[in-house]
């Protein structure tokens, strides 16, 4: 992470303390920036703060109005922010459970969602799980307690059903049929990485790590693995058809494996 996201969530924290003020419980960052692998200029910035009790209407809009992009410049492609309860962080349900999701940023499209209920079943409702998952197994505290005190972690028979939800819906996504280079089939290929080394391992990898500890012992899509790592650095992606059935081979091995 750079000087630049550093500076950029030390005031995002002051300002969410600045509402919240006592209800505030802590602020962790997830995704690429918990997993050590944020890119400037690529990479999100992801960030779940745990509130005391429930957020009345008011709050909820005061928060999103100082915390969007207009009001607060957010230096990556955009900001995902989440605010859970801390009776939903410690659960390990696998319902969104969030009081209000924002998405904002210079490249991103703007998006309010008010409550877990109103998340659209098509815009999937399996991220929420995952991510807290992924907060308790090495969640960045930018305040409050270690994220792995907050957040639960899923049982074996969640976490099977959301990644198999996740990779549903990837393969779901139009993508060109053939094996010709397509855009952001790299991210279909190391997020199914991602999925497969936590189902196997019990470990959440950054994508790219993921991808290459498949490689290491000799994967049998080590090329097309090896393909999507070098596209991250502006090398040509995998195609469609190559992509969609290494999700499809993930997806199998996840839905029909046993649970410990």
């Amino acid at each position: 992470m750079d000087a630049e996201a550093e500076r950029y969530l030390t005031e995002l924290v002051a300002t969410a303390r600045g509402v919240l003020g006592d209800d505030l419980v802590g602020a962790y960052a997830a995704g690429s920036v918990a997993l050590g692998a944020y890119q400037a200029g690529r990479s999100d910035i992801d960030v779940a703060l745990v509130c005391a009790r429930g957020l009345a209407d008011g709050r909820k809009r005061e928060l999103v109005a100082r915390l969007r992009h207009e009001a607060l410049p957010c230096p990556a492609r955009g900001l995902e922010l989440v605010v859970y309860r801390r009776e939903v962080a410690g659960s390990g349900t696998p319902e969104p459970g969030f009081e209000v999701e924002l998405n904002t940023g210079a490249r991103m499209p703007y998006r309010v969602t008010w409550s877990g209920d109103e998340r659209p079943a098509a815009d999937g409702r399996f991220w929420y799980g995952l991510d807290r998952s992924i907060l308790h197994a090495g969640g960045l505290a930018l305040a409050g307690p270690p994220a792995g005190e907050v957040f639960a972690d899923l049982s074996p028979a969640d976490l099977r059903g959301l990644l198999v939800a996740a990779l549903t819906w990837w393969l779901a996504l139009p993508t060109p049929p053939g094996d010709e280079p397509a855009a952001g089939t790299e991210d279909a290929v190391l997020g199914a990485c991602r999925s497969l080394v936590r189902w196997r391992d019990g470990v959440w990898l950054p994508k790219v790590a993921a991808g290459r500890r498949l490689v290491e012992p000799g994967h049998p899509a080590a090329d097309l693995i090896g393909r999507a790592v070098a596209a991250r650095r502006g090398g040509p992606p995998p195609g469609g058809g190559e992509a969609r059935a290494f999700q499809r081979g993930v997806l199998d091995e996840i839905r029909t494996g046993t649970i410990e």
